[in-house]
């Protein structure tokens, strides 16, 4: 049995209310020994709510005026008795409730320990806990519905079924090892079908990754190209608000200048960069230097071109380095193309390649679009992440050994080893997707993953 801790879970500072959790099997007590309402004593046990006041048991000097929510276990979060104080959330009242309740008895949780405990005690798995902590420090739309697809159990079903089927593929296989008069043997066809379709459905699990940790991380986008072409009217247009320099004088912006926003629910930092040209001088030459590092460490790249010009060679150069990482290209400045009240002879004809994106900074033409194909190439292959299973660098890591697992028993059937050669790989992959929901879990990897929580949760 463990023992009783407690901890303020809110966050710090000053709040309309503040919270003091308290799980272990002092909580009740510790509840009837410090607080003092029309129902006292027994009643307390009860699950449930209670209004009244939170005291010193020793002077029974009022210290906060509280609500008092009771939890016995095992239906609680923790599987234990747990009891909330709901008090006021000024630092000073919830360090003096905070004290009474460790006066008597309890002692200060470590980080995560909560959690921790609804895991031991199987109120959640290893997957749905790790969704807590993302829950809590999801910074857009898009992370929070990951975590909470996470924390309804979506990836913990997926990778049960999978496992499943493989530990049944494994039942087979030695059942009619150990009673071949009895058990008829699989045949290499049917064992290379479980294994292949275990693989594909580990693919589309492991294709969920990079949008998932686009979705926690955020994405660090770079607009780039040449002098002069809108890339610092792009930047403040998506901010919708003027946070760089704008003139018509080329080469205004000759350092890196970076700014936070969130595009259909995906926190993003956008980087604005010097023109990429032929330098003239140090300065220039050291802000050229810096836009190719932003290219290099970019989720994704704007590549911009004044569509009066249309891509020159420097652009394409541009593309290039990009390599895998994905390029939206926009031809800006599409509303000079048609300008108000020019002569005939002065208009240009409206188009641009049909990859391309038209946009005007000034008019706001085609900026919908725009980010609508940067939340679409973020995400591009996510595969499974639109069922809103979007999986951590653990779980990649799992899914990976799991995947490599059954390679080497495919690999091994094909080159007509005996099938029960096979049983080793079989449960290394169980074992790899056991990892993942925390099937007997490694102690020191729970120390790890629960002390990246906070106090109280």
């Amino acid at each position: 049995m463990f023992d009783t801790i407690a901890a303020i879970a809110t966050a710090p500072g000053v709040g309309a209310i503040g919270v003091i959790r308290v799980s272990g099997p002092l909580a009740s007590s510790i509840a009837r020994a410090i607080f003092r309402s029309g129902h006292r004593g027994p009643e307390l046990a009860r699950r449930g709510l209670h209004v009244g006041w939170v005291v010193d048991p020793a002077t029974e000097e009022r210290i906060d005026q509280a609500v008092l929510l009771v939890f016995p276990g095992p239906r609680s979060f923790t599987g234990e008795d747990v009891v909330e104080l709901q008090g006021h959330g000024g630092p000073a009242v919830l360090r003096r409730l905070l004290g009474v309740v460790l006066g008597q008895g309890a002692r200060l949780a470590s980080p995560g320990e909560f959690t921790r405990r609804a895991f031991l005690s199987g109120r959640i798995d290893l997957a749905q806990a790790e969704a807590i902590g993302e829950l809590v420090s999801a910074r857009g739309e898009r992370a929070l519905q990951a975590a909470i697809g996470q924390l309804e159990g979506r990836l913990s079903h997926e990778v049960a079924q999978l496992r499943l089927a493989l530990l049944e593929l494994l039942a087979r296989i030695e059942a009619a090892v150990d009673f071949p008069e009895d058990v008829p043997e699989l045949g290499p066809p049917e064992v290379l079908e479980v294994l292949a379709d275990a693989r594909i459905q580990i693919d589309e699990l492991l294709a969920g990754a990079r949008a998932g940790e686009i979705a926690r991380s955020g994405a660090r986008v770079a607009i780039v190209g040449q002098p002069n072409v809108g890339k610092s009217s792009l930047l403040n247009a998506l901010l919708r608000s003027d946070r760089a320099i704008v003139t018509a004088m080329p080469g205004t912006t000759r350092d890196v200048l970076e700014a936070d926003l969130e595009i259909a629910g995906i926190p993003v930092r956008l980087v604005d960069t010097a023109g990429i040209r032929p330098a003239r001088d140090e300065i220039e030459k050291e802000g050229v230097a810096r836009s190719w590092q932003q290219v290099d460490g970019a989720d994704l790249v704007i590549l911009v071109y004044d569509v009066r010009s249309g891509l020159a060679a420097a652009e394409h150069d541009l593309v290039a380095r990009a390599g895998e990482r994905p390029v939206v290209i926009v031809a800006s400045k599409v509303d000079l193309l048609n300008p108000p009240g020019a002569e005939p002879g002065e208009a240009q004809a409206a188009s641009w390649p049909g990859d391309h994106l038209g946009v005007s900074s000034l008019t706001r033409q085609g900026l919908a679009e725009l980010e609508a194909a940067l939340a679409e190439a973020l995400l591009s292959g996510s595969g499974s992440g639109q069922l809103g299973i979007a999986v951590n660098a653990r779980h990649r890591g799992a899914l990976h050994q799991a995947r490599a697992q059954l390679a080497s028993a495919a690999e091994a059937l094909d080159r007509g080893l005996p099938l029960d050669l096979l049983s080793g790989d079989l449960r290394a992959a169980v074992g790899a997707l056991g990892q993942i929901t925390g099937l007997d879990p490694a102690e020191e990897m729970l120390d790890l993953l629960f002390s990246r929580f906070c106090i109280g949760k």
